[in-house]
């Protein structure tokens, strides 16, 4: 009962810290809440909340054997999220808003549930995630039942983190009210994004 008690404490800390911490998602969702609203936004959010952990439960359960018999996967899989999101970023601040309460038009959308749930995969952050929540907490006896558990704790913990970071994009565009202090806004998001990737390049 103790050593059960410690795994989840530990697990549910490990999701708390890597769902809540600055990275790709959350400064998409971030700039999202600011461009179109947190209603705008919940598909977005519940993508993330739903997708990561699916991932992590896919790759626990098969996909992890086909990563370690074909390693390249992972790093051609690294690369795709990294020119993706580098991709993310030019977009994010090539835009301009348009705030509504000044009869702009946005020709940007919001991401939909199934765009937010794809995108996980090519996440390198969600990767080392993923691959570090199945290593350090489940065991080959017991990988089924610890990886769906895993998963559980993790979405959980994404709602909520997500949901956070989707209001602070919604504060922030409440706070600038001209369509230049949100189109900057917009551009610091898109630094972030970039330097999110910094550590994983740098660690290759």
């Amino acid at each position: 009962m103790a050593q059960s008690y410690i795994w989840f404490s530990s697990a549910v800390a490990f999701a708390i810290s890597m769902s809540a911490t600055p990275g790709p998602n959350n400064t998409m969702v971030t700039s999202s809440g600011a461009t179109f609203g947190f209603t705008r936004t919940i598909p977005h959010i519940l993508g993330i909340s739903f997708g990561f952990p699916a991932m992590l439960i896919a790759i626990a359960l098969g996909a992890g054997e086909l990563l370690r018999s074909y390693p390249w996967i992972e790093d051609v899989m690294k690369w795709i999220g990294i020119a993706y999101l580098l991709w993310l970023a030019w977009r994010i601040a090539s835009t301009h808003p348009k705030r509504k309460d000044m009869g702009g038009k946005n020709r940007r959308k919001p991401l939909t549930f199934i765009q937010a749930v794809l995108f996980q995969w090519v996440n390198p952050k969600a990767w080392i995630i993923a691959l570090s929540a199945i290593v350090t907490y489940t065991t080959k006896d017991n990988i089924f039942s610890q990886s769906i558990e895993l998963g559980i704790i993790f979405l959980i913990a994404c709602l909520f983190a997500v949901s956070f970071w989707t209001s602070m994009g919604v504060g922030a565009a409440k706070l600038l009210r001209s369509e230049r202090a949100l189109w900057i806004f917009n551009l610091a998001m898109a630094g972030l994004l970039v330097a999110s990737l910094v550590p994983m390049i740098m660690g290759e």
